[in-house]
């Protein structure tokens, strides 16, 4: 896919914050409870950027777009993407904001409760993706919708632009902290090629509990519909093709991300030109093996180690 002028396979534009991820079979208590935990790391989070190392871990050419504050968390972030091998001349230290955190006291269960401190990761704005960065990729990849107040009311302009600029686009919303399931997320997803949502996003932003009808609501919408579904695998509608894929069997240590990594696999098969299927069961083994371990990057797969699971099944 690399040429001269568009030297990147993907743009990432998005939130940028580490992960302090604490382990250990307590619920936390008010009252000044002091409880121990089992362990501690801290590791490069945000759906955007694990989504993005995990894209260049397959072998895509990734640039990122985003905002941090010149500080000790801001480095860190910066540091990692670039031992990823991800441009990150486009994104911007701003002085005068802290750069986000979310502690995630995961249990041993595989659940996991997030906390997450803003800084800079809502501030990204329209004006702060350079045009000349879209023109110089084949794809673009948002995440964290919700999350990306500043940025959000001008999505659809964005999309448009990277269409305008022969850009195709991908959307991951994730979760929406206040729940409302809206902020203007028709007007995005008219401009969406693939939309990934999990399985509770789905039914949350089509209006129905059940499954089947929230996925019928949104294909109807959507070119491509891509719905993970956790262990159970995931699903791929587009017009009245539906693909299901389901997932590997693996020893889980850490679930955070995985569903970032099923993202960065699909999208690799989609932009490869692979069949739906295809591309389908990639997401899904990408996303099982990222759980071998704590964080979300730690065990992304490269498309070698991937491939021997797609063989071997």
């Amino acid at each position: 896919m690399e040429n001269r002028d568009r030297p990147f396979d993907l743009i990432v534009a998005g939130e940028l914050n580490p992960d302090l991820i604490l382990h250990g079979a307590v619920t936390p208590q008010f009252g000044q409870v002091e409880q121990w935990v089992s362990g501690l790391s801290l590791t490069i989070g945000s759906s955007s950027a694990i989504f993005a190392c995990g894209a260049a871990r397959l072998g895509l050419k990734v640039a990122f777009v985003g905002k941090v504050g010149q500080d000790e968390f801001g480095r860190f972030m910066l540091h990692h993407l670039e031992a990823c091998g991800i441009d990150s001349s486009a994104v911007i230290q701003d002085p005068h904001l802290p750069t986000g955190l979310s502690v995630i006291l995961a249990r041993p269960d595989g659940d996991r409760a997030i906390l997450t401190y803003p800084g800079a990761i809502p501030t990204l704005r329209l004006a702060d993706i350079p045009p000349d960065l879209l023109a110089r990729g084949h794809h673009l990849h948002l995440a964290s919708y919700f999350l990306q107040e500043a940025l959000r009311p001008d999505v659809p302009e964005l999309f448009a632009l990277a269409h305008r600029a022969g850009l195709t686009v991908s959307l991951d919303t994730n979760y929406d902290p206040l729940e409302r399931w809206d902020g203007g997320l028709g007007e995005a997803l008219a401009q969406t090629d693939v939309f990934l949502p999990n399985a509770t996003e789905c039914c949350a932003i089509a209006g129905s509990a059940e499954l089947s009808v929230a996925v019928e609501r949104l294909a109807q919408r959507l070119p491509l519909l891509v719905v993970k579904l956790g262990a159970a695998g995931a699903l791929a509608r587009r017009g009245p093709e539906e693909v299901t894929a389901p997932s590997i069997p693996v020893s889980v240590v850490d679930t955070v991300g995985a569903g970032d990594t099923f993202d960065a696999g699909f999208i690799y098969g989609y932009l490869a030109g692979w069949p739906l299927a295809r591309a389908l069961r990639l997401a899904c083994i990408c996303g099982a093996l990222s759980t071998r371990a704590v964080g979300g990057t730690a065990a992304q797969p490269t498309l070698a180690e991937a491939e021997r699971f797609m063989e071997s099944g």
